[in-house]
């Protein structure tokens, strides 16, 4: 007889799919929009080609800003466009943008 666990329907965690992408907006609460740029040689010309897509994702705490490269993970839809959450921050911008907007003259 089958060892039964704890748990009889749940499910095994596979593995979810990254993306790794540049914050282009932060102005919603707890969202921000990625943009993913894709490369892919054409298939007769050779020609490499860049293809973009932007993903919204959940950022529970703010921490991403505009110009971030972020990493993503996929996740269960949390809205009528969030299917994807923030794991990590990959490379913060060099200047924020407020401060980079404020000059004095």
């Amino acid at each position: 007889m089958p060892e039964t666990s704890a748990q009889p329907h749940a499910r095994k965690a596979g593995k979810q799919k990254e993306v790794v992408g540049e914050v282009v907006s932060s102005r919603m609460q707890k969202t921000i929009v990625v943009t993913v740029v894709r490369k892919k040689a054409h298939p007769f010309y050779g020609r490499v080609i860049s293809k973009a897509k932007k993903f919204y994702a959940h950022d529970e705490k703010g921490e991403a800003h505009v110009g971030d490269v972020v990493r993503l993970e996929e996740t269960r839809p949390l809205s009528k466009l969030k299917r994807w959450k923030l794991k990590e921050i990959v490379r913060k911008a060099a200047l924020l943008p407020e401060a980079a907007g404020t000059e004095t003259r």
